[in-house]
């Protein structure tokens, strides 16, 4: 290639290197254009503390969260001890608790045709058997909008087919839209059932129809569908919501007729129980405690006894029927006798027997049967037992064999066994008849008047 060639190329590349070198560098930023047209703003978020806040302060739940601490549903022993128990669950466990709530769970009794045995269908599962009962047991709906709305509605306020009776008796309190139906769901009696191969639920009508009739005696030891009377032959401790409505105990036929005081249909269980706070000895009644001792706050608002005031001291309304009751109580127990030797058990243990004060017999509703040390889990019972029992454990040590055997056997007439279940049923009320004085004093003079 000739110089001349290799000048014009080597322009060429110049030239064409200077303009690359312009088209990349920036030139100055021109003025900004006018701001268009603001769009539309978008939706707020929720501030979670800000939402939190709403109920969780020092005016709502901080007031609630202090009274649940006197509250016995804030402890957790029973919960604990009945975690895996899906049979105790129902009413000892939160989560059993919805979970027989949420699928309607039947209070029946139902044959197994395999096994030609009844078992009882309101029982929680394996996997909702635990749970200590707290807010979200009884308010469904907590932390589901974050405000005040999820309060209500409550767990259930539908009507409770009563588990004594299999389903066939069934409580519903309309006051206060039904809200005592939620607390009715636990606190109310447990059935009995029949022993060895039956295991369907008492026939508690037959023992009023019949009362004559044996309930129970030592050749029955054996036979497929009787109840083995024990130590702890009982209605459990959930009496009250049956007493309250006036149905479920076992109505013998007397000079008195079944009927309710105004509580039934006029009050509901929050009406005093969840009344304005009261400090109290030993704590605090009233509110989220759900102790109704010594706070008339309920019982004296403007629809109630507001013009003439209850207290502790009132005779109409408290120190009277209270004592007749117990009076009622005393004689029934007496006349419970075997051969002259008391049926029903007596235990001066306040620890032990929840019910020591309200009879001057101290008695628990337990019967007087010999039931000594659980030798496999260390539990006292009843040692002091005076008759024998008839279902005695394998456990038992030949000693304690022997003792039993030597004891005198228990007879029980229908009639002896409904008034038995009449008394546990008034005694563990706990109110001596003022939730329904009516109904509790016609049970008591009904079994006194048929053992007569």
């Amino acid at each position: 290639m000739n110089s001349k060639n290799l000048f014009k190329i080597s322009a060429l590349l110049v030239t064409l290197l200077f303009f690359i070198t312009s088209c990349v560098k920036e030139g100055p930023m021109g003025l900004q254009g006018e701001l268009g047209p603001a769009g539309p703003a978008g939706q707020n978020g929720q501030n979670g503390n800000e939402s939190c806040k709403v109920c969780h302060n020092n005016t709502i739940t901080g007031p609630i969260s202090k009274q649940y601490g006197f509250s016995k549903h804030v402890e957790e022993e029973l919960a604990r001890e009945e975690a895996g128990n899906a049979g105790c669950a129902p009413c000892h466990a939160s989560e059993g608790f919805k979970y027989v709530v949420a699928n309607n769970t039947p209070s029946t009794y139902v044959l197994n045709t395999t096994t030609n045995q009844y078992s009882l269908q309101f029982v929680a599962t394996m996997a909702t058997a635990y749970g200590a009962i707290d807010c979200f047991t009884c308010h469904k709906n907590l932390h589901t909008t974050y405000a005040l709305t999820d309060f209500a509605p409550l767990t259930t306020v539908a009507p409770v087919p009563l588990v004594m009776w299999g389903g066939a008796k069934t409580v519903d309190l309309k006051a206060d839209g039904g809200s005592s139906n939620l607390c009715v769901k636990c606190h109310q009696p447990r059935s009995m059932a029949n022993s060895n191969t039956d295991r369907n639920v008492l026939d508690y009508n037959a023992l009023a129809t019949t009362p004559t009739a044996v309930f129970y005696d030592a050749a029955m030891a054996n036979t497929a569908i009787k109840l083995k009377p024990g130590y702890r032959t009982h209605v459990h401790y959930g009496s009250v919501g049956a007493i309250y409505a006036g149905i479920g105990g076992v109505e013998f036929k007397g000079s008195m007729g079944y009927a309710n005081m105004v509580h039934t249909a006029k009050a509901s269980c929050a009406d005093c129980h969840m009344a304005t706070v009261t400090s109290v000895s030993g704590g605090a009644a009233g509110g989220h405690t759900f102790n109704a001792k010594g706070n008339f706050a309920g019982c004296n608002t403007t629809d109630c006894h507001g013009a003439s005031p209850v207290t502790a001291s009132s005779a109409k309304y408290w120190t009277n029927p209270r004592a007749e009751i117990k009076t009622l109580l005393e004689t029934l127990a007496g006349k419970l006798k075997v051969n002259g030797v008391e049926i029903l058990n007596r235990n001066p243990d306040t620890e032990y027997n929840l019910w020591a004060s309200q009879t001057s017999g101290k008695w628990d509703g337990y019967l007087n049967i010999y039931d000594p040390i659980n030798n496999a889990t260390g539990l006292t019972t009843n040692p002091g037992g005076t008759f024998q029992n008839p279902s005695p454990a394998s456990s038992w040590t030949q000693a304690q064999k022997d003792q039993n055997a030597a004891l005198p056997k228990i007879t029980l007439t229908n009639a002896q066994m409904g008034a038995i279940i009449n008394f546990q049923m008034v005694l563990r009320d706990f109110s001596m008849g003022i939730h329904n004085f009516d109904y509790s004093k016609a049970l008591l003079a009904n079994s006194i008047a048929v053992l007569n």
